[in-house]
């Protein structure tokens, strides 16, 4: 199922770069916390997606050693975790914190 193209728009507008790498093509919508085989639209939010390059997509999900890191930068989380955890942009070299209203803020971690 596809991404609302409301919502897409707003994280596509709030992502101009992949987290991971800082590409800026071959995009697309992952979803933090799995929507899994058809799963609740409620996890089709702003805070819950994030653009990353297709590469990095496919690494999260097949490579071990990727889907660990991904966990630790927040670009995974598993269905307990809260939404509010920061996003680290590996690009940019910086947490965020992705809001519900699909804008994004530095977190300031100190």
């Amino acid at each position: 199922m596809a991404v609302p193209k409301k919502i897409l728009k707003l994280v596509q507008e709030r992502d101009s770069h992949c987290w991971h790498c800082g590409r800026e093509d071959d995009l697309v919508p992952h979803h933090r916390i799995n929507r899994g085989m058809g799963g609740s639209k409620l996890l089709d939010a702003p805070d819950n997606l994030m653009m990353i390059c297709s590469r990095w997509n496919g690494d999260m999900e097949s490579n071990a050693t990727a889907g660990a890191s991904a966990r630790g930068w927040g670009h995974k989380l598993s269905v307990w975790e809260s939404l509010e955890r920061p996003v680290f942009d590996s690009y940019a070299f910086r947490w965020c914190f992705l809001l519900p209203e699909g804008t994004k803020e530095i977190a300031n971690l100190d």
